[in-house]
């Protein structure tokens, strides 16, 4: 289902973002695997509606994979369940490298890392009861300590296809450097295939592959107001004013169809990205904030960029 010989292109799940339309259009212009927001289990359990929701899949997104949280091994177990009676969803990763205090506090996230018997736990109950094609682990190089070697080991030993490894700790939030040599660690202790993730763009992508020899990238932040940076790496070189201007207006589209008229409030934090560091951002802006209707955002979508 994914090629891992080459260099597979992931989204990373990225809460408030990595919607059903940022999926959409990456997809649309070189990512190779889209990956939903992270899904609380219990909320899944409890049939949310806002959950189920965010579980929908564009036609566009093959192969899909669902990500999930949680520690209560009950819980999980009901949550797979759910999730087996829904087509279109390819494979399940549990994550353990969310860093949010809230997260933590209820044992799940990045807090597994504390304790990886249950970690392994939680990957087998996923991995023996879900009819997905894979199953898989997103994680971070350790709690307070690195611990890369044993952490992909675990994920291994429990029965994961792939894992995805953010090159820093829980204490290292977003702002501890990267450690691409941690994460080329993990992927000489193991057999099933890594994918490196954590502050890669553009570029320092090659250089990534390079240390880590990881079997694919998984790019969160660099593609928020850059989602054509799926295409500059698989086309290797810059992207045209046209092509995202064509991008934009495509991600508008589908935020509409999606959230219907409050699609152009909630694009407006995307816009915000999108005209970062150009010329009257600020009033660009400043204008967009106070508009309602779709047609105008267009026009000035098109005009603007």
């Amino acid at each position: 289902m994914i090629d891992f010989s080459k260099k597979v292109l992931f989204l990373a799940p990225l809460a408030g973002f990595s919607d059903l339309p940022l999926r959409e259009v990456v997809k649309q212009f070189g990512c190779d695997v889209t990956v939903s927001e992270m899904i609380s289990s219990n909320a899944l359990v409890y049939e949310n509606s806002k959950t189920l929701r965010m579980i929908q899949k564009s036609p566009l997104e093959d192969p899909y994979i669902v990500q999930i949280a949680g520690t209560d091994l009950d819980v999980v177990k009901k949550a797979v369940e759910i999730l087996n009676k829904i087509d279109g969803i390819d494979g399940i990763d549990l994550n353990c490298g969310c860093p949010v205090p809230k997260v933590v506090r209820q044992k799940s996230g990045s807090a597994l890392l504390q304790d990886l018997d249950h970690l392994k736990k939680v990957v087998e109950i996923i991995k023996n009861r879900s009819n997905k094609k894979t199953t898989s682990v997103k994680v971070r190089l350790g709690f307070n300590e690195k611990i890369p070697e044993k952490i992909a080991k675990a994920c291994e030993e429990a029965g994961a296809d792939y894992i995805a490894i953010h090159g820093r700790t829980r204490a290292g939030g977003y702002t501890q450097d990267v450690d691409y040599e941690a994460i080329a660690r993990a992927r000489r202790s193991v057999k099933i295939p890594v994918i490196a993730n954590g502050d890669i763009s553009f570029d320092n992508y090659k250089q990534v592959l390079d240390i880590t020899d990881a079997d694919g990238i998984m790019i969160g932040r660099a593609s928020i107001g850059n989602p054509w940076i799926f295409s500059q790496i698989k086309n290797e070189n810059q992207v045209s004013d046209s092509l995202k201007r064509d991008i934009i207006l495509a991600h508008f589209d589908s935020m509409l169809k999606y959230y219907g008229d409050q699609g152009t409030v909630i694009f407006r934090k995307h816009l915000h990205r999108y005209s970062k560091g150009m010329d009257d951002a600020a009033s660009f802006r400043n204008e967009i904030n106070r508009i309602q209707q779709a047609e105008l955002i267009k026009k000035r979508i098109e005009e603007f960029f």
